[in-house]
């Protein structure tokens, strides 16, 4: 009987019985108090947050039916990113009139204003989305999560465009970038 080949085959059993079995270690996840569950909803979070580059919203819709709760988040999720704009838009156009040489121009601000209704229905029809799962709750119901988004250097391009077929407006687009990229940069720290 040959022992070298049974040597071999214990020393290999051996030293691999000696490898460590761990598994790496994750971080510590902090406690929660007792009886408290953590929600993680779908298409929201600080990756679908506004930054200075681009204007986001989300929502959920849910239904028996499950394009109806497609429609409904997708309704809704445009209805706040109209509202963002329209805020954007409105403290930008503010902060321009307010630092412009015409600042006591009422009709310059009458125009602006009704500029931004038009810029905001026009824009949402650019809008990507970027996040829509679904799910299908144990009750039956279809839940649709979505999150939406809209280049602010589209809808400072559209601004523009349309300001400046305006007759009657004499502005600066520089300063009017300017003052959106600002305005755009303040509402990044306000969501963060």
């Amino acid at each position: 009987m040959n022992i070298k080949p049974f040597i071999v085959i214990l020393l290999i059993f051996m030293i691999s019985s000696c490898r460590s079995t761990r598994t790496p270690t994750q971080p510590p996840q902090p406690s929660l108090p007792e009886g408290e569950v953590e929600i993680i909803v779908p298409c929201s979070g600080p990756e679908f947050f506004t930054d200075a580059e681009v204007l986001r919203a989300n929502s959920i819709g849910e239904s028996i039916d499950l394009s109806v709760s497609k429609r409904k988040a997708m309704t809704d999720a445009r209805a706040q990113l109209a509202a963002s704009i329209q805020t954007t838009v409105k403290a930008v156009t503010d902060n321009y009139v307010r630092s412009s040489e015409n600042n006591n121009d009422e009709n310059l601000e009458e125009r602006f204003e009704s500029l931004n209704r038009e810029v905001v229905s026009q824009e949402l029809k650019g809008i990507r989305k970027i996040c829509e799962r679904y799910f299908r709750t144990p009750e039956g119901k279809y839940k649709t999560y979505v999150a939406i988004e809209l280049s602010a250097q589209e809808l400072v391009s559209a601004y523009h465009s349309r300001l400046k077929n305006i007759k009657g407006i004499d502005y600066d687009y520089e300063k009017l970038k300017e003052t959106f990229e600002a305005q755009m940069l303040k509402q990044n720290q306000i969501d963060n």
